[in-house]
């Protein structure tokens, strides 16, 4: 198995890859036409001119998005930016389509096509449920003790898809909401199914009775609330925030955003802007966490060390937002001799790199709290061998049938963007268990139980994501 290794090049150059190939969520940070954000700690409400049209009062915060000529206030404003999800941008890889709700795995197995929870190395290594099948039956699951119940996570991206089998149910249709400026609802509308996919991550319930069964998500009794911020392509930043500030006063226990800003939009010297759009998502966070609502977000996939003063990653670095790095698997299901026994695909030394080992792609440094599953990719082989697309993350998407019906179905992305909803979707789990701890004692628990991990705390922060640990705390 040829291993595609450029992690250790990137660190000793401090190169960064293309961000229209390895955006976090995003291909550009451009600014919106005309939208900006005013800080209410340095103009006066009243000083506002009536002609400057306010799009999100964001006012708990000292914050308003607004439309006009940003000339005319006097005081510190700074542009709204456009997060572009176009031309499957989102992720680290080009994401991979699976069968429909209601087809058969293209996999060839020891005992038949595999079903799509056998997919989910993710929820498997971490001993999510005894429905998955890395020890059917065998030993006690994250999910005899807490499913989430009584909580509440949003979503704050593309819009989820509620039709899937494995979301029914699973979505708060009242509290979900479309903050874009466009005149549809909270369900996506041109941006892909990166939301879907994320909700199925934190939530799918494993409730598809198909013939080859359904994914489970990691808190699937959790409630999800979905906040629409793209609308096409594009999604705004100042409207991922009226996100945050909605999901905060509609009592969600945590937030997952899998967005940020990409390189090269991290380089404070090249784009000195960063420092006022610091302060913005610092001010947001504040107000949120004060409602006691958790913020998640992905780290980024541009192999970007955080740490240096030069680089500033909005809005991983802002203070109060807890920042996720990614780890995946090298030969999950393929290489191996046993590839086509998907029990051992966990065990022994059959995987050429374990599932906590650092993406390749995966941001790093002091802004990560801690590494989650994002899923890896032997690039050489991603082209070549099908297989190898096993290693990234399996869960709900949807896709457009041969006459233009949306249809459920499953697929493989990789990312941050992935690795963040493991967190929330742990977060979740916590807040079921304890429902009074507050957002300094959940970040507290998730820390002081993840494990150590190959590449230290420069790419996991205090260690990687560990359920079983997380939740025997909790």
């Amino acid at each position: 198995m040829v291993r595609h290794n450029r992690r250790s090049f990137l660190r000793l150059t401090g190169t960064a890859l293309g961000a229209a190939t390895l955006g976090a969520g995003t291909a550009t940070a451009a600014p919106s036409d005309s939208r900006f954000f005013i800080n209410l700690r340095d103009v006066d409400r009243s000083e506002v001119p009536d002609d400057i049209e306010i799009i999100h009062d964001l006012s708990q915060a000292d914050v308003l998005v607004a439309r006009g000529d940003q000339e005319r206030v006097n005081g510190t404003t700074v542009a709204d930016r456009v997060i572009d999800r176009g031309d499957d941008r989102t992720g680290a890889v080009k994401s991979r389509g699976g069968p429909t709700t209601d087809g058969k795995g293209s996999s060839h197995n020891h005992d038949g096509a595999p079903k799509n929870s056998e997919f989910q190395w993710d929820k498997r290594v971490q001993g999510v449920s005894n429905e998955l099948t890395d020890k059917p039956g065998g030993g006690k699951s994250i999910h005899d003790t807490t499913t989430g119940a009584g909580t509440r996570v949003a979503v704050v991206d593309s819009g989820v898809y509620d039709a899937h089998p494995d979301l029914a149910g699973v979505v708060n249709d009242e509290l979900s909401e479309n903050v874009s400026e466009d005149e549809y609802d909270w369900r996506p509308n041109g941006a892909g199914s990166h939301g879907t996919h994320v909700a199925g991550i934190i939530a799918a319930t494993n409730s598809n009775d198909g013939p080859d069964g359904g994914v489970l998500g990691t808190a699937p009794d959790t409630e999800i609330v979905s906040y629409r911020m793209f609308s096409g392509e594009e999604g705004k930043q100042g409207d991922g925030y009226a996100g945050w500030v909605k999901a905060a006063e509609a009592n969600c226990d945590v937030i997952n955003y899998s967005v940020g800003f990409p390189a090269p939009f991290v380089y404070v010297d090249q784009y000195p802007f960063l420092t006022e759009e610091l302060r913005i998502a610092e001010q947001v966070a504040e107000y949120v966490r004060s409602q006691g609502t958790i913020i998640v977000n992905s780290a980024g996939n541009d192999s970007l060390n955080m740490s240096p003063e030069n680089t500033l990653s909005i809005p991983t670095e802002a203070e109060g937002v807890f920042g996720v790095a990614a780890t995946g698997p090298i030969g999950c299901g393929w290489g191996g001799k046993h590839s086509d026994n998907e029990a051992k695909w966990l065990t022994g030394n059959r995987l050429e790199d374990p599932t906590d080992s650092p993406a390749f792609y995966t941001n790093y440094g002091n802004a990560v709290d801690v590494s989650a599953a994002g899923g890896d990719a032997d690039l050489d082989a991603l082209d070549k061998i099908p297989e190898a697309g096993q290693d990234l993350v399996y869960s709900t998407i949807y896709e457009t049938d041969e006459n233009g019906n949306t249809v459920p179905a499953y697929g493989w992305k990789a990312g941050t963007s992935m690795a963040a909803p493991q967190v929330a979707g742990a977060a979740a789990l916590v807040r079921s268990l304890r429902p009074d701890a507050s957002v300094e004692e959940v970040e507290s628990l998730i820390q002081k139980t993840a494990s150590s991990a190959p590449g230290d705390e420069t790419y996991h922060g205090a260690g990687h994501l560990d359920l079983k640990r997380l939740v025997k705390r909790a």
